[in-house]
């Protein structure tokens, strides 16, 4: 695969150019850029494979790149600082990114998925990321889900639960829309969604409570939502609950 580094810090591009030729011997690097003109010069002359783009640059950001050269067909990874917000902005977009120091087996797992999914890339989910790096003091109101065959960008209120099965979640909305299948543990959405009204009541069941139409206290106790499923509640989160429901 072929490659090309967009880095502002000498040092920095000098580290992953060594990190790639140590972890990802197969990726030839065709060409480097320090800031956003260089960038979008050296893009209209070549389109590499893989793209690796710092966020913040001298002259501006990398989504200034995207959109100066807008039909780019190259798998983006994204190097980052280690910032809270911006490390959540890239799993609310379920986009590609590596923290600096890039970690080599990281890098070499990131440079795998982008082999896997070549030609695959979703605009919506890169939109999603910029409007969340671009309003750090705000929620987002979506999140993109990677599934098998597709990418869903979906509004987190249309969420009514989501339902572990073993390693995986799945996503079940209000309005008849289809589930969605993801690849990812419900601990990881747990987490994620933290801060939108969304409770674990169950080790395999995470509700939305702006969905929750009634508490039936049978058992350790039972919700029903605003499209007719029950979700069982665990004992230990039953007090949790009710107290949310008062």
């Amino acid at each position: 695969m072929t490659a090309i580094i967009i880095e502002d810090m000498p040092q920095a591009l000098a580290a992953l150019q060594a990190d790639l030729a140590s972890f990802c011997p197969d990726v030839r690097i065709i060409g480097t850029a320090g800031g956003v003109v260089e960038a979008a010069k050296l893009l209209r002359d070549k389109q590499p494979d893989l793209l690796f783009l710092d966020i913040m640059l001298g002259d501006g950001t990398s989504f200034d790149i995207l959109e100066i050269v807008p039909d780019i067909k190259s798998e983006l990874i994204f190097i980052t600082a280690s910032d809270e917000f911006a490390v959540r902005a890239f799993r609310f977009a379920a986009v590609d990114y590596l923290l600096k120091p890039v970690d080599g087996e990281l890098l070499k797992a990131a440079v795998g998925r982008a082999k896997a999914r070549r030609g695959t890339q979703n605009t919506a989910s890169l939109d999603l990321l910029k409007q969340t790096i671009r309003k750090p003091g705000e929620l987002p109101d979506r999140i993109s889900l990677h599934t098998s065959e597709n990418i869903v960008v979906a509004r987190i209120s249309d969420i009514i639960r989501c339902e572990a099965d073993s390693n995986n979640t799945r996503f079940i909305f209000d309005g008849g829309q289809k589930s969605v299948f993801v690849t990812k543990t419900l601990k990881h959405y747990e987490k994620l969604l933290d801060g939108h009204d969304f409770v674990r009541v169950h080790q395999s069941h995470l509700v939305n409570f702006r969905h929750v139409v009634e508490f039936k206290k049978i058992d350790s106790g039972y919700l029903r939502l605003t499209n007719g499923d029950e979700v069982p509640v665990a004992s230990r989160k039953r007090g949790e609950v009710v107290e949310l429901l008062r």
